[in-house]
């Protein structure tokens, strides 16, 4: 499996992004969790947002009303809407592929750059 995120960039405070995440050799009919994480510099990487394949989503608190995590299970591509950017969303965005079943596996795209800055 490979997943190769985009999207990024530099925003003003308030402004919008989506990020997208696109997987390639995902087994479809796997019962998997696909997620955004963030890192900022200094910080630990930190969940941000999930979507079952189910359909069930998860959010940070800190981004609750302000993102929206979806999924095209016919693209095998993953979003992240990002709005009402904040300066303290600025980090590197990477999204991430679970397997919950056996065998379980993890997989980690490359990162996406946000700026938000005036």
């Amino acid at each position: 499996v490979q997943l190769q995120a985009s999207g990024g960039g530099l925003v003003q405070p308030g402004g919008s992004l989506r990020l997208s995440c696109a997987a390639s050799g995902m087994t479809i009919f796997r019962i998997n969790v696909m997620g955004w994480y963030r890192q900022a510099p200094g910080n630990e990487r930190e969940l941000v947002a999930t979507i079952h394949s189910g359909g069930n989503t998860y959010y940070v608190d800190s981004v609750k009303g302000r993102f929206t995590i979806s999924r095209d299970s016919a693209k095998n591509t993953m979003y992240l809407q990002m709005n009402s950017l904040k300066p303290e969303d600025t980090a590197v965005y990477f999204c991430n592929l679970k397997y919950i079943t056996p065998p379980r596996a993890d997989y980690w795209g490359n990162g996406t750059q946000v700026t938000v800055s005036s």
